[in-house]
């Protein structure tokens, strides 16, 4: 019996939790699809370095306020590449655009707490900028 009072009571946490995030999440696509949709990808290509040691460290701060979509990740990157922005500025402005948020970060912080939402996003965008710089150091030593 005490089992399934615990389960219960797990299950109507877990409902009113889910229920007092949904606003933030709604709240935070909105956002996210606005600033893709006012900012297009030409307008982010003229603003980064072509060929540049800090364009990785650009683009990942870039990525980083913009966040959106994986899908539209790869328009975003085709765009560019086409635009003769590099490798390494591309792949960190790619990898922080999907994996850090700072436009998230309230939603997420309140979901999974402060520490954690904070720390995982300094963690992905260090990694992103070392991603950028191995893709170009891959590319250079490949090509």
């Amino acid at each position: 019996m005490e089992q399934n009072s615990k389960a219960g009571r797990a299950i109507k946490q877990t409902a009113a939790t889910f229920v007092g995030t949904v606003p933030n999440v709604i709240g935070i696509l909105a956002l996210t699809s606005l600033v893709t949709a006012v900012v297009p990808p030409q307008a982010i290509s003229g603003g980064l370095p072509m060929e540049s040691v800090l364009g990785p460290v650009l683009g990942g701060l870039v990525g980083s306020i913009a966040a959106g979509h994986p899908v539209v990740s790869y328009v975003l990157a085709g765009e560019l590449q086409a635009a003769g922005v590099g490798f390494a500025t591309t792949t960190a402005l790619i990898v922080s655009w999907v994996t850090v948020g700072v436009v998230q970060l309230p939603a997420e912080a309140a979901m999974l707490g402060a520490r954690f939402a904070i720390w995982r996003n300094v963690i992905c965008f260090v990694l992103a900028i070392a991603m950028g710089y191995a893709v170009a150091f891959v590319m250079l030593a490949g090509g």
